[in-house]
């Protein structure tokens, strides 16, 4: 009965957590725009959020796995995503060359920053608005 109520929250809550890394994916490609040689970094949200919510799967775990990319390597101390099945995160195509082989444009990670930031608002909202109306349930208002 409990899941019942809360499976919505959990949902929602899992999908804030990959808002919120996403966002400081796409803030590092921002500030690293002009950084030589530095590759611009991404993953699918809705590939990540799907094994999140899977078998078993949760997003802290999901977190803990995507920070390495072989068994033997060290884990990094950031939280990383991916766009595999594994929740690896990866690399964005270049859609203009650069003599230093910045692969960051500018344009299009401004404008993915304020699509995740309105999607982690509409995010929080939703699960504003769940609690509001469970808590009202309960207390019967």
């Amino acid at each position: 009965m409990l899941d019942k109520m809360t499976g919505r929250l959990d949902f929602h809550s899992d999908a804030l957590l990959l808002r919120a890394e996403r966002q400081r994916v796409i803030s590092s490609n921002i500030a690293n725009a002009d950084t030589p040689g530095y590759v611009a970094r991404d993953f699918n949200f809705a590939k990540t959020l799907k094994a999140a919510q899977g078998d078993n799967g949760s997003v802290r775990q999901a977190l803990q796995e995507a920070s390495t990319s072989h068994a033997q390597h060290m884990p990094l101390p950031t939280e990383k995503f991916g766009n595999d099945g594994q929740g690896r995160l990866g690399y964005s195509l270049a859609s203009q060359p650069s003599l230093d082989n910045n692969t960051v444009d500018l344009d299009r990670e401004r404008a993915n920053f304020v699509d995740n930031a309105v999607r982690y608002e509409a995010t929080l909202r939703f699960l504003n608005g769940t609690s509001k109306t469970m808590l009202s349930a309960i207390t019967g208002q």
